[in-house]
């Protein structure tokens, strides 16, 4: 007699990256409570590749659906919000009390406001931009900063302990705001002629990282930070004229 087994959904492969992006910021946090702090900074570094890789897969396999960003935003929450204001209080906020568990908390409160509002907002699966700085972009550059300049034995030295705070605070501004931000071009020949800027810009910064051994990775995220703002300002400007 033959058995009819049960047929796995195709969901299950994007979903599948969207639990290892959980377990990295898991990880993440485990390692910045126990002093680890570069390997915290590489873990959410690795949440963001799995977070890209789930996309990727929900496209290839064409299971794309509202559980499944339901699921990918929960997953950032921890990985992207919780582990970065974690690892950014561990290192640096530490020292100023119950001001440093309100300002590190930041980079949680304004990611999941961010999040929540993609959320409500979508409509279909691909978009031209963001609203607001994706909330990856935003822990990776927390990451970026304490892979280059975090000493182990003194912490951040100055000059670099003066743009803690006024990082924290506008990261967690531009997450919540309106600046559009461009979405990664699709790998497709349309895709990358549609975005040749983002596509040179890309290809820049992974030559950059693989030269520097990665420590051009926090320059490249603050670069892409303040270019979204600088054109915000630029195109309201020329609004104006």
């Amino acid at each position: 007699m033959k058995m009819n087994m049960p047929r796995i959904p195709r969901s299950v492969v994007p979903n599948l990256f969207t639990a290892m992006n959980m377990f990295a910021g898991f990880l993440s946090i485990i390692n910045a409570s126990q002093g680890k702090f570069k390997y915290a900074a590489w873990l959410i570094f690795i949440a963001a590749i799995f977070d890209a890789l789930d996309g990727f897969m929900a496209r290839l396999t064409k299971s794309s659906s509202e559980l499944g960003v339901q699921l990918d935003s929960l997953s950032d929450v921890v990985s992207f919000g919780v582990a970065p204001a974690f690892l950014i209080y561990q290192t640096y906020f530490y020292q100023f009390n119950s001001w440093g568990v309100i300002l590190s908390s930041l980079l949680m409160i304004a990611g999941g406001f961010r999040l929540a509002r993609f959320n409500v907002q979508l409509v279909g699966f691909d978009k031209a931009y963001f609203k607001g700085l994706p909330i990856p972009s935003s822990a990776i550059t927390i990451a970026g900063f304490i892979l280059a300049y975090y000493k182990p034995d003194i912490g951040f030295s100055e000059p670099y302990n003066y743009f803690i705070i006024p990082m924290v605070l506008l990261l967690s501004f531009v997450m919540v705001s309106k600046i559009k931000y461009d979405t990664l071009p699709k790998l497709t020949r349309q895709g990358l002629r549609e975005k040749p800027g983002l596509v040179i810009f890309i290809v820049i910064s992974a030559i950059a990282l693989i030269v520097t051994k990665g420590n051009a990775l926090f320059y490249v995220f603050v670069f892409m930070v303040l270019f979204g703002i600088f054109r915000h300002i630029f195109n309201k400007i020329n609004k104006n004229f």
